[in-house]
């Protein structure tokens, strides 16, 4: 039976004053980002905002040429979902052969996955941009898409093979024994198993993706096609002590990712424990 003890209610008082150390920047973020920029100057951190000010919200999103944070945002959001959807195909796909093949070869692919993981993908920033503008992949969406899935697709790899190992193929032998084919057999039985897995790509992926500068600012400059990071760097760039809008943009950013976080974290949790469980 559970008893309340003093030890138990210290416990408590300790993690509530933890969350409340780890939301106080959320808390700075979002009562500035709601002050007027005399209100700013005048008041205190920790005072709350004596009315609701949304226009820095509305000039941030009004915001036109390099700091154009809709474009941004909206070219953001489809490279994202594209490298995630790319990934999870692909990444499954291979992983699944990796993982269910008894040849030498491989374990020696998945090795050399292993190590494409390791390796800065910096190293090859140079080839690459020269190989990218060759083929017409500099300055696009689409080939933002292709550049974020094969640098990825490693680590995507990676977390579906250590999966696919730990799934027993009972499910398989069943499903070929009543005449399903190998492609049935693997989008109908197989990948919604790995439904954790596909959480925790998706996540780790989508946050790569989102947050990352220097790729976009590389292989985007000069077009308009800019990622919502770049759009930032310009706009800030503009601004000397705005905090309030330097926070209302950061916002903006936040939003769309923290969602997706949202709606993914029950499988990347249940991917997380699998992967220790395993």
């Amino acid at each position: 039976m559970f008893r309340y003890t003093k030890l138990t209610a210290l416990r408590e008082v300790g993690f509530w004053l933890l969350a409340i150390v780890f939301l106080a920047p959320f808390y700075f973020l979002v009562t500035t980002a709601l002050k007027s920029d005399e209100e700013v100057l005048t008041s205190s951190n920790l005072a709350l905002p004596t009315s609701l000010d949304f226009s820095n919200f509305l000039e941030v999103l009004t915001a036109q040429g390099n700091s154009n944070v809709v474009l941004g945002l909206v070219n953001s959001i489809l490279i994202t979902a594209g490298a995630i959807a790319l990934l999870v195909l692909l990444g499954s796909l291979t992983g699944y052969v990796i993982a269910r093949s008894t040849r030498r070869w491989s374990r020696a692919v998945y090795y050399l996955f292993l190590i494409a993981i390791v390796l800065p993908t910096q190293l090859g920033t140079v080839p690459l941009y020269i190989g990218a503008r060759t083929i017409g992949l500099t300055g696009s969406v689409w080939g933002m898409i292709v550049l974020y899935t094969g640098m990825l697709l490693p680590l995507s790899i990676f977390l579906y093979a250590g999966f696919f190992r730990g799934l027993g193929t009972e499910y398989e032998e069943a499903a070929t024994i009543d005449g399903a084919s190998r492609t049935q057999t693997f989008f109908r039985i197989v990948l919604p198993l790995m439904s954790p897995a596909t959480g925790t790509v998706a996540i780790l992926a989508g946050l790569i993706v989102w947050n990352d500068f220097f790729t976009s600012l590389i292989f985007l400059g000069g077009s308009a096609n800019q990622t919502l990071p770049v759009a930032m760097y310009y706009y800030i760039g503009s601004l000397v002590s705005s905090w309030n809008k330097i926070f209302a943009i950061v916002i903006v950013s936040m939003i769309p990712i923290l969602a997706f976080y949202l709606f993914a974290q029950k499988r990347f949790i249940q991917g997380f424990a699998g992967g220790l469980k395993g």
